[in-house]
This record gives structure tokens, C-alpha cells and sequence, in this order.
């Protein structure tokens, strides 16, 4: 009984994980894309705070999460130097509303120009 609860147990794994053809194609593509926004600087130092920092264990950069994904966040704004600005002050000061009532918690040891970096990247990634 073991050994065929572990077969499909394993079985279902090797599904889950794979045989969608389609997904070579969407990897392939976000790579293209993330390779080609590599060499910006404004997106790899925005990168590097956000894995330095506890963003990402409430944002994905393309689907929801806790907080919304960052492309969402990123449709939703331009790219202006008012914006940057105002969410950067947002992500040090933190805030509850815009994006349902769980509240985003404050990063006030944040600096205002690398919470600013943090944004750019945020924005670099609208479609």
C-alpha cells in the first residue's frame, strides 16, 4: 500500500511540474525581457534593495501576493519624477487603501534615494 500511495504521490508531482509546452514559451520570453532590462542600472540596483529588503515576502513581481504585484503597481502609475517620489515616500512611511485594507508595514531605515531606486524598478516593469 506504501509503495502505490508513494507512485502517485510522485506520479502527481511530475504532473504538477511539468508537461505545459506553453511554459518554455512564457520563460523564454520573461527572460528575454528581464535580459533586456538587465543592463539598465536603474533596474538592477532597484532589484538588489528589494532582495535586500523584506519586499518580497509580501509582492511578487507578477502576481499577487500579500500586496499586489509589481506589475499591477506599475500599470497603475507613470513614471514621473512626483510618482517616484510619492511612493517612495509610501514604502518608508507605509500605508493601507489603495490596494485593499491589509496595510503595507513601514521601512523607515530606508533611504528616500534607494527607496526611489526600488520604485524605478517597480516601474520598469509595465507592459
Amino acid at each position: 500500500m506504501k509503495k502505490v500511495l508513494g507512485t502517485i504521490v510522485v506520479v502527481a508531482a511530475l504532473i504538477a511540474c511539468g508537461g505545459n509546452k506553453d511554459n518554455k514559451t512564457v520563460d523564454a520570453t520573461a527572460t528575454s525581457a528581464t535580459s533586456s532590462l538587465s543592463s539598465n542600472p536603474d533596474y538592477t540596483k532597484g532589484l538588489e534593495l528589494i532582495g535586500k529588503n523584506d519586499c518580497l515576502t509580501c509582492h511578487k513581481a507578477n502576481e499577487k501576493n500579500i500586496g499586489p504585484a509589481y506589475k499591477d503597481v506599475a500599470a497603475k502609475y507613470d513614471n514621473s519624477d512626483a510618482t517616484i517620489k510619492m511612493l517612495a515616500e509610501k514604502i518608508m512611511k507605509g500605508g493601507s487603501g489603495v490596494w485593499g485594507a491589509i496595510p503595507m508595514t513601514p521601512h523607515p531605515a530606508l533611504k528616500q534615494e534607494d527607496a526611489e531606486a526600488m520604485v524605478k524598478y517597480v516601474l520598469l516593469l509595465k507592459k
